[in-house]
């Protein structure tokens, strides 16, 4: 691309960033960074009625959290800047009468209550209310006003927006990378509000002018603003502007496949819905994010990014730098995506699989009072045993807990499998092998046991299943000569004979 690349993600810090979001935001820092671009954090605070403390700070974090930090935004190589709207608000009302000054804007003095008139007067007549081309000059604006009449009403301080004036009978033909070419009739399009009387600028106009200001070349951004592409490709020729590429991601699906996926559905379904988690400061609630429910950040962007993306082969799993380098807006869908919670469950379980023994170690140690006093390398080396078996950290306990302390009881199915007749009299022998080997490792039990099996030509599982059940409790776990060699001599011996005293 002859250009710089310059994307960006702009939330609005209305509360915790949803995975959606993340999604967007993903797709920007790939596609940036595929073409050694700039992906930029732009916060779209205009709406102050909405704003939620903290929220900014969660969307920064969840960001950094994921691994895909912006490259400038709010405090962060601000070129620029500022990058939040509030911030930037002086900017916008000169754009807003330039608009009008050039006469593609005008002002509108209609009081909610007459607006609100009109609405309810059309629906009972089956018709839908648009404020455009059909009914602007019976109404209170300065296209139905003369020059004087609405530098009166603006002398007088009456509460005024400033709205688009969209064109009457003409066609639009507008580009998406990923939907191709869309035609729009202008007659079915409204004059949407660009100022609004507590003199701010809508999103459309914020967003328009920002992006400009900002030298945004390609805006990356979810379905939902599919219906504004009309009018910010009209502000873009209205302002003699170069208007960016523009690329529409498709909706992420509930788990069902119907609708679009929402906090309801992870709160009743069982999974979370956002990167971290968050605490709502005006009710205290807590919602679920999937770093405190044991995720990796791996492992949701490699799930993230297949949602709606496919990199047209039969690799799933892409490191980050994998993914840059695939990574193809062409090749994203235009239907949406179905949530599927199983699946980043898999990505999180082969990710499990790639940590450092010694950092899972340290992290389950953390999360366990028990192991306070164990030795962090014992710990190391008991996950590196049962690791393949987790999906999560907070797994491990249940799949080692008995290379920490001896079985309190014994599993009920396990003991009808185990143990027959003669199991107390080959446990006993068994205990007199074990404490005759001298160099006690895994190596050296396995040929010393399974010698001594072969040698009184027993099965082999009337052994080693009570073997498995003295040291587990039942019948699960690792190799059995690996646990014996974890534990020790003189406490394998003694599971054993506890399991002898039982029988």
């Amino acid at each position: 691309m002859s250009k710089n690349v310059r994307v960006r993600f702009a939330p609005s810090p209305t509360g915790p960033l949803h995975i959606g979001g993340v999604r967007t935001a993903l797709f920007n820092y790939l596609f940036a960074k595929k073409h050694q671009g700039t992906f930029i954090l732009r916060i779209e605070d205009t709406d102050q009625n909405r704003y939620v403390e903290g929220a900014e700070q969660y969307i920064i974090d969840s960001l950094n959290w994921c691994g895909i930090p912006f490259d400038e935004g709010p405090g962060k190589n601000e070129k620029f800047g500022p990058y939040r709207q509030s911030e930037r608000k002086h900017l916008y009302k000169k754009y807003a009468e330039q608009l009008i000054a050039s006469g593609n804007a005008y002002y509108a003095f209609d009081t909610a209550d007459i607006l609100d008139f009109h609405r309810k007067d059309h629906e009972e007549k089956g018709k839908t209310f648009i404020y455009n081309w059909h009914n602007r000059l019976k109404l209170s604006n300065s296209l139905s006003l003369s020059a004087a009449e609405t530098k009166a009403k603006l002398d007088a301080g009456d509460e005024y927006v400033i709205r688009f004036k969209s064109p009457q009978d003409e066609t639009l033909h507008l580009k998406d990378i990923i939907r191709g070419d869309i035609q729009i009739d202008t007659n079915i399009l409204d004059d949407k509000v660009l100022f609004k009387s507590d003199g701010m600028p809508t999103y459309h106009l914020a967003n328009i002018v920002d992006d400009h200001l900002m030298e945004i070349t390609h805006v990356i951004r979810g379905e939902e603003w599919l219906p504004s592409l009309a009018l910010h490709y009209q502000l873009y020729k209205a302002f003699g502007w170069k208007a960016p590429e523009f690329a529409h991601l498709p909706l992420i699906l509930k788990p069902t496949g119907t609708g679009k996926l929402s906090k309801r559905d992870g709160d009743k379904m069982g999974f979370p819905v956002f990167p971290l988690q968050w605490e709502d400061p005006q009710t205290n609630d807590i919602s679920r994010g999937y770093k405190e429910d044991g995720y990796f950040p791996e492992a949701m962007i490699n799930f993230l990014a297949f949602l709606g993306w496919n990199p047209g082969t039969e690799q799933e799993i892409f490191s980050l730098d994998e993914l840059i380098n695939a990574f193809e807006l062409e090749r994203v869908n235009k239907s949406g995506a179905r949530f599927d919670p199983e699946k980043i469950k898999w990505f999180n379980h082969h990710y499990m699989q790639e940590q450092d023994d010694m950092a899972l170690a340290e992290a389950f140690m953390s999360q366990y009072n028990q192991l306070t006093d164990i030795d962090v390398n014992y710990v190391a080396l008991v996950v590196k045993l049962v690791k393949e078996r987790a999906t999560f950290i907070s797994d491990l306990w249940d799949l080692s807990f008995y290379f920490f302390q001896a079985p309190k009881s014994y599993d009920e199915n396990a003991v009808k499998k185990a143990i027959k007749d003669d199991t107390q009299e080959l446990m006993l022998e068994l205990v007199s092998i074990i404490q005759r080997v001298s160099d006690f490792t895994a190596e050296n039990l396995q040929t010393d046991i399974k010698a001594w099996i072969t040698e009184k030509n027993i099965g082999f599982g009337k052994v080693m299943m009570p073997l498995r059940l003295a040291l587990v409790g039942a019948l699960q776990g690792p190799d059995v000569f690996d646990i014996m060699f974890m534990i020790g001599k003189i406490e394998t011996v003694e599971r054993i004979e506890n399991l002898v005293k039982t029988l």
